[in-house]
């Protein structure tokens, strides 16, 4: 089966697959509060899901894994009508790739290659370095939340976790460019 070529058709596609029960989420909890938020963004992120693996014929493992936690921690907060469930998801699901990273480091496997191989190529090194950063940045995501999530107020917290864990997360990306560069595997190379 050949491969698909990467179409700006194809990443609006992906990018609203990605982000849009995010969105939805947002939209929802500024008109009616975060508990109808939570109600609409487990049903559209189980879609959006559904929709990717249709589309693409996979699914990425933290894609599943994260929509997996949201329905598990979404259906808290609507059966017992408490909002800290969502907020704690965020927590539990950063403490569970971290550890899962941080144990594959100490396994001297840095699976971050499994995940990511296919559209990054870097030397062992880089990719050592590349998932002991990720490790580090989602156990700091982790406790962020954990102290946003108890000093903010709902809309307050909902903000941050669709604006600005993806900027951070944007952010620390870009900043692991010159670790790109350095590591990379040139195909040019003989």
């Amino acid at each position: 089966m050949p491969t698909e070529t990467p179409t700006p058709q194809n990443s609006g596609r992906k990018l609203l697959l990605d982000f849009g029960p995010l969105l939805v989420f947002f939209a929802v909890n500024l008109k009616w509060g975060i508990l109808p938020a939570t109600a609409v963004l487990v049903p559209a992120s189980v879609v959006a899901l559904v929709l990717s693996w249709k589309l693409e014929g996979k699914v990425s493992p933290i894609a599943l894994y994260g929509t997996v936690a949201l329905v598990v921690f979404g259906g808290l907060t609507l059966v017992l009508r408490d909002e800290t469930f969502i907020k704690i998801k965020l927590t539990a699901i950063y403490v569970l790739f971290g550890g899962v990273l941080g144990v594959g480091l100490l396994l001297k496997k840095p699976l971050l290659r499994d995940l990511l191989g296919q559209s990054i190529r870097l030397d062992d090194e880089g990719w050592r370095r590349l998932t002991l950063r990720f490790t580090v940045f989602f156990f700091v995501l982790a406790g962020l939340n954990e102290v946003l999530r108890r000093v903010l107020s709902s809309d307050a917290w909902v903000t941050f976790k669709v604006f600005g864990v993806t900027g951070l997360t944007f952010l620390f990306t870009v900043f692991q460019a010159p670790l790109f560069s350095r590591h990379s595997l040139d195909e040019t190379k003989t």
